[in-house]
């Protein structure tokens, strides 16, 4: 029984040493303001151009100029941040555009302002409901 309990203790302690070995300490350090902003920053960017790469009018652009879907969102992940961050830049700055309609209505209405300011003055006579000024 004392060699079972000598070979124990050996076996043992030969184990707690090789696992004390084995596991590196932990260390706890305060994280700067500037390390937490940039990875938030990197997320965000990752997540707007994923987002810019999921609308439908992109996908359908992409498809005309034969590119593959899933091979550029491959291509977005393995980006780095640093490469991203130009590109979430320029997506921001875009203007933000619709389908043109309203574009017409604005350059309807501003074209039948025109016309209506020189009817009224009498420089036209497009209108028959506008009677001249004289």
């Amino acid at each position: 029984m004392q060699k079972l309990f000598k070979l124990m203790s050996s076996v043992l302690i030969a184990a707690l040493l090789l696992f004390d070995i084995a596991v590196p300490a932990a260390r706890a350090q305060m994280v700067g303001t500037e390390a937490l902003l940039s990875a938030t920053a990197a997320e965000e960017n990752r997540a707007r151009v994923a987002a810019f790469l999921d609308r439908e009018d992109v996908r359908q652009a992409m498809v005309q100029q034969g590119v593959d879907l899933d091979e550029a969102r491959q291509r977005v992940a393995s980006l780095s941040d640093r490469e991203l961050a130009p590109m979430a830049q320029a997506l921001e700055q875009l203007p933000a555009g619709g389908d043109g309609v309203g574009a017409v209505i604005g350059a309807a209405v501003l074209i039948f302002l025109v016309l209506l300011i020189t009817d009224i003055l009498g420089f036209t006579n497009v209108f028959n409901f506008v009677r001249p000024a004289r």
